[in-house]
């Protein structure tokens, strides 16, 4: 681990946010990655202390640096690096559960058969 800084990218991928630095640049570049609110760019150095927002898919976490590494470790050592807030855990319930009861009531069939393309496409084109 070291003291002085760390590159955004290299951390991401050392505390195992994502699986390669590829898509730790494409996220970063994507405007997906926030350093203390401000857009991060890969190349940024960390410090202990910095606070990142993190959007993966549906979730967004907000992420305390702890500490500093670029060698990607086991999961429990990378867990160390890094501390959740608690406000970010509960939000991600809350938004976790919302998503579960919504789709609850929406149930798929799988993949819509000629009969239902068809009917699909029927609605689409009278009510377009």
């Amino acid at each position: 681990m070291t003291d002085v800084g760390v590159r955004v990218d290299k951390w991401l991928w050392a505390a195992r946010f994502f699986k390669t630095r590829a898509k730790c640049k494409e996220a970063i570049a994507g405007g997906k990655v926030h350093i203390d609110g401000v857009r991060a760019k890969p190349a940024k150095l960390l410090a202990v202390g910095d606070v990142l927002e993190i959007r993966q898919g549906y979730d967004s976490k907000t992420i305390i640096v702890q500490a500093l590494s670029d060698q990607r470790r086991g999961a429990p050592e990378a867990a160390l690096l890094y501390e959740e807030s608690a406000e970010s855990v509960e939000a991600r319930e809350v938004a976790q559960a919302q998503r579960k009861a919504a789709g609850a009531l929406v149930r798929s069939e799988g993949r819509p058969t000629k009969r239902n393309r068809r009917q699909l496409h029927r609605f689409r084109t009278d009510n377009g």
